[in-house]
């Protein structure tokens, strides 16, 4: 059925008080189960499971995926059937809206460990503990929770701001619910199935799962010879290489450097068409411009000329020109810069959102507002009290800061003067995640960074962490209120969606902590882990790529940087600038992305081309099958997020499974 809304004319001219009582009177379940037992578990498991994925992809590309929707149809897929076999009571629609809200919490604390502590510890060297990681990680999450809920009620009960992603969840869980039980079932097989057939192709490539199969458990090595494990292989051109030694075949290179050593590879990863499905084209052919702009164009000119070049390291070794190499020791920078002005001019081209942040924060009640204020508070006993908020945020500041100082070096007074930008930087963030589904984050960190840094550039940690904790709270404060926007139309209690936060705080950390370790910093022979393994060409870490380059740009400055580097900055921030004008002017219809185009400079483009490939396949078939109700719209439409939630989900799953089975076996 059609959810209730206010008017806009509501909307204008009712004070909060009204709306509050209209909300009350009408949309409010009243004692519905909501934070239950099994909704809870069913949050804690789904988002341990969901933050898991995220840290892989994130890892991979740099993009943090949503995982709101694809826990509402497996919780709402698991409990139906179940309730059909009489195993279980069906949920209701507030605990499956509860669970989502548990499970996006664990997704959101995946963030920092890909961007500013992994930027931190690749700067310093230094690999920080496990306890000093959920410290952080919790201090920030729940400031971000303190920060986010007086604000809930300006921009949710009061302003009735559309949060697009958090109204799209609301949407879905009502048409589950009400009616529309096929469609959700249909969209819950879409992800198992997708589910399962890229988790058995991500199995036969994987090392670690086929050793285990063929030597633990076939024993292939004892009865049949078998010398070493054998898996598919998921560079699919290595079969061409191998047979290009063998007869003497033709290699591809360009200006005289083998491609190979310039990452132009062809692999079919799973998890990067979807990713590619959910980005959309114009992000996906943004990413894939720059990716043959950086690797097929300006590194062999910058190889030849001499500007990227092997070297012997300090050990000894011979370092050879690789992808790696080609990103740090000359693309990092144009690609950091990219991205950076494109986010910058991005956001000052909206000026907007500084205006309705000043206009939240410096507004005052009307005469009658605070006459209704005055008359009492229909929503007090289910709203989360204000007090806490009021206490709890200087507190929490205080121990950020303490944290800060004790564990990474960072003066007192550069955290403390990092504190007052929360407000601002949490309402900037939700303004736009209000609006557009789109938080500022990245581009408002910078400023930060660039602040702290131009304070004390003799510590990377000044700049790094401060600026990770401004965006980490505004940014889980925005993500919060949007969460809590499908609560407030569905008529749920406020102060258990905040319980339900906490809760998928803690399950995102004992999630993502132990796997950080695992994928990014496993122990050698010796028990020693290093920042060395960080960013892989596996694990690229393209977000902490960009952290590392301002810190290491305000420590260094730009005068350290080869003369090229510079030149190529220069055009970079012009072009960057251009297009993000453009992209204004023309209100979203100019195709190319800077942000992306950056990012398409520090990922591989092996990962770029499958992301354009999967974004291409359902662009393509969108068009084809853009009339709602037939089959083909059902399935490439609607279907899309399933789909690629499914190929995302069964490649990160036995990735992530592989290794640990490589950990295990030594």
């Amino acid at each position: 059925m059609a959810l209730q809304q206010l008017t806009d004319e509501q909307t204008r001219t009712w004070t909060r008080a009204q709306k509050d009582r209209w909300w009350f009177e009408n949309i409010y379940r009243g004692d519905m189960p909501q934070l239950t037992l099994r909704s809870g578990l069913t949050g804690f498991v789904t988002g341990f499971v969901l933050a898991a994925t995220a840290l892989y992809i994130a890892a991979k590309t740099g993009i943090s995926i949503g995982v709101n929707l694809t826990s509402v149809i497996v919780a709402f897929a698991l409990f139906r059937v179940m309730a059909k076999a009489g195993f279980a009571r069906d949920l209701t629609i507030l605990e499956n809206n509860c669970s989502q809200s548990i499970a996006s919490a664990a997704g959101y604390m995946v963030t920092p460990l890909t961007t500013s502590l992994a930027a931190y510890m690749v700067v310093t060297g230094h690999i920080l503990s496990w306890w000093q990681m959920l410290a952080w990680m919790a201090v920030v999450a729940l400031l971000g929770v303190l920060v986010a809920f007086p604000m809930k009620r300006r921009f949710v009960n009061e302003d009735q701001l559309p949060f697009p992603e958090g109204r799209a969840a609301g949407v879905v869980l009502d048409a589950l619910y009400t009616g529309q039980e096929a469609a959700g079932l249909f969209k819950a097989k879409l992800l198992a199935v997708t589910t399962v057939i890229t988790g058995v192709w991500q199995f036969i490539i994987s090392d670690g799962w086929m050793r285990f199969l063929q030597f633990n458990v076939l024993r292939l090595h004892q009865w049949a010879g078998l010398k070493e494990p054998w898996n598919f292989q998921e560079t699919v051109d290595l079969y061409y290489y191998g047979a290009a030694a063998k007869y003497s075949w033709w290699i591809p290179k360009i200006l005289g450097t083998d491609i190979r050593q310039l990452g132009l590879r062809l692999t079919f990863d799973a998890a990067m068409l979807g990713v590619g499905g959910l980005m959309g084209i114009r992000v996906a052919t943004s990413c894939v411009l720059g990716a043959f702009l950086n690797y097929a164009v300006l590194a062999p000119i910058m190889i030849q000329r001499g500007e990227i070049k092997s070297y012997v390291a300090p050990s000894g070794a011979l370092v050879a020109i690789s992808r790696g190499e080609i990103v740090n020791q000359w693309a990092l920078w144009w690609g950091v810069v990219m991205m950076v002005v494109g986010a910058l001019v991005g956001l000052f081209g909206k000026p907007e959102l500084f205006t309705r942040a000043f206009a939240t924060i410096f507004r005052r009640r009307s005469p009658a507002e605070a006459a209704a204020a005055r008359e009492g508070d229909v929503l007090r006993d289910i709203e989360l009290p204000l007090w806490v908020s009021f206490v709890g945020v200087p507190i929490l500041g205080v121990v950020g800061a303490w944290v800060n100082h004790a564990f990474f070096g960072v003066p007192w007074l550069l955290s403390l003067l990092s504190l007052p930008l929360i407000i601002l930087l949490a309402v900037i963030c939700t303004n736009s995640m209000a609006l557009t589904s789109w938080m500022p984050t990245g581009s408002l960190a910078k400023i930060t960074q660039f602040t702290m840094g131009a304070i004390d550039r003799s510590n990377p940690a000044s700049n790094i962490l401060p600026a990770g904790m401004t965006a980490e709270i505004s940014s889980n404060a925005a993500s919060l209120l949007s969460d809590i926007k499908p609560g407030y139309m569905l008529g749920a209690k406020p102060r258990q969606q905040a319980i339900g936060h906490v809760i998928g705080i803690f399950s995102g950390s004992l999630a993502v902590i132990p796997l950080f370790f695992l994928l990014f910093a496993p122990a050698n022979k010796e028990g020693v882990r290093s920042t060395a393994t960080i960013i892989s060409e596996q694990f690229p870490m393209p977000a902490a790529l960009q952290w590392k380059g301002v810190a290491d740009l305000i420590a260094k400055g730009v005068h350290s940087l080869p003369t090229s580097a510079v030149v190529s900055m220069i055009v970079a921030a012009v072009a960057a600038a251009a297009f993000e004008i453009l992209r204004l002017k023309s209100r979203g219809r100019f195709p190319i992305s800077a942000v992306s185009v950056g990012l398409g400079v520090v990922l591989p483009p092996a990962s770029c081309f499958m992301m354009w490939v999967g974004a291409m396949i359902f662009w393509w078939k969108g068009r084809q099958h853009a009339a709602p109700g037939t089959k083909g719209h059902d399935f490439w439409v609607e279907g899309c997020e399933p789909i690629c939630a499914g190929l995302i989900s069964g490649s990160a799953l036995v990735g992530i499974g592989n290794a640990i089975i490589n950990v295990l076996l030594g």
